[in-house]
Parts: C-alpha cells; sequence; structure tokens
C-alpha cells in the first residue's frame, strides 16, 4: 500500500534548492546548493541499471536474506552492498536505499558542496553547515517531536532508519523507528534493517542497540517504539 511522505513537508532546507527525482522504485527527495534534478535523474538511471543488470546475472543478489558472496570485479555499488550485508548479516537488496543515495550524492558533490539526498527514510549527507535530521516513527507520539543534530564536520555520513510499522520495506520487527548513523549510508541502511528486525515491543530496544553497539562502522543508533525511545553512541538529540 502506497504512504505517502508526508514528513517531507517539513524537510526543505532555506538555504539550499530542493527537488524529487522518482524513476521506477526511486524516489529520492534532495536539497542541493543548485537544482540538479537532471543530473541525479541521469545518476539515477545510472545506478538502477547497474543494478538490475547484476540482478538478471545473480538473482539470488535480490531475494536472499542473508550475505552473498560477489566477484571482486562486480560493480562497486553492488560491492559496496554486498560488504554492508556481510557486516550486519542480512541479504544485500536491505542496503540498496542507501546505496543509491550515497553512490547519487557522491558523484553531485563535484556540483554542490551540501547535498543531502533522502531516499525512503534513508539518508546522505554532506553538509557545510550543521543541519538537524527530524525522526519520523508512524504512530509513536513521539514521530516528528525529536531531531538528530548533525555537525559539518561530521559528514558525508549515512542517517538511515528501518521501520516495522512505516513504508513498505521488508521488516521482521515491529519499530516505529530504527536509526542508525555510520560514515556508509550503505552500512547505516544494512545496520538500520538488522537492528529493526529485533524489535517486537518496546522491550527489546536494548538488544537492538546492543547489536548496533557491536557492528563496526556504526558510530550512532536510536530506536523508538510506541512512546520507549533508546539511544547508544554519538547521538546528538534537538527538540522540534
Amino acid at each position: 500500500m502506497y504512504q505517502p511522505r508526508t514528513y517531507r513537508n517539513r524537510s526543505e532546507s532555506s538555504d539550499l534548492v530542493s527537488f524529487v527525482v522518482s524513476i521506477k522504485e526511486t524516489n529520492l527527495f534532495v536539497s542541493a546548493c543548485c537544482d540538479l534534478k537532471r543530473k541525479t535523474e541521469r545518476l539515477v538511471l545510472k545506478y538502477r541499471k547497474i543494478i538490475e543488470q547484476y540482478i538478471a546475472q545473480h538473482p539470488d543478489f535480490l531475494t536472499s536474506l542473508k550475505p552473498v558472496e560477489t566477484e571482486p570485479q562486480a560493480p562497486n555499488i553492488i560491492l559496496d552492498m554486498a560488504q554492508a550485508a556481510q557486516n550486519t548479516g542480512v541479504g544485500p537488496m536491505a542496503a540498496v536505499a542507501g546505496a543509491v543515495a550515497k553512490f547519487v550524492g557522491e558523484e553531485l558533490r563535484e556540483y554542490t558542496p551540501d547535498v543531502i539526498i533522502e531516499n525512503g527514510g534513508d539518508i546522505y549527507i554532506c553538509s557545510t553547515k550543521d543541519r538537524i535530521i527530524g525522526i519520523f516513527a508512524g504512530n509513536s507520539p513521539l514521530s516528528g517531536t525529536i531531531g538528530l543534530e548533525i555537525k559539518a564536520g561530521e559528514t558525508p555520513c549515512g542517517i538511515c532508519t528501518s521501520s516495522g510499522t512505516v513504508g513498505h520495506s521488508l521488516s521482521f520487527g515491529r519499530a516505529d523507528a530504527m536509526t542508525i548513523i555510520a560514515a556508509s549510508a550503505s552500512l547505516a541502511d544494512a545496520a538500520a534493517t538488522a537492528c529493526a528486525n529485533l524489535i517486537q515491543t518496546a522491550s527489546d530496544i536494548p538488544l537492538a542497540l546492543e547489536l548496533a553497539k557491536n557492528t563496526s562502522g556504526v558510530t550512532g543508533a536510536l530506536a523508538i517504539k510506541d512512546d520507549q525511545l533508546g539511544v547508544w553512541g554519538d547521538i546528538k538529540l534537538k527538540k522540534l
């Protein structure tokens, strides 16, 4: 079922130009120093083609719920997704939204010093100023009330959120929001999925945070279930 991305109504930055690029399942909300919509469209098509062609030759890359082996000569975005999956114990497609945001964002940095790409709750950010990233957590009373302060010097990085109650992505848990911060948006995406899978009730939040803590490359984690919130790592909360 389609769920409108109403959280984007509060996502625009006054100092940046924002636009949407939607191609098949990929729907990016991009903020940059200038209008880069056409360049972004070309990059999305480029990376979608790479992933689609690889899946056509390796169908298990699409369907596997656990890490899969890839050839060393595979395209960089495929290797990146596979490594993220290996680090977190999930299938490589658990990293696809973060990977697309990351690879598109890295190429756009040639044209803009600031770029923020949100892809279904998974964010790649490179910024010359501090930013606040709001947390959308569905029907939780905490949804839209808190944000993460991201310092300019901490970027580029990935801030990715998985949910068992919001959106269409596969999750075996019932977290309202499981947010991971990592240097790589691909890793953050995969880790968010792995941690969110562990949350059925609020009592599972410590278990999910422990997994985040033990995942190499993850620097911070936030978990929301109903009216309960848990935080681990280098997380700076801001009231919205």
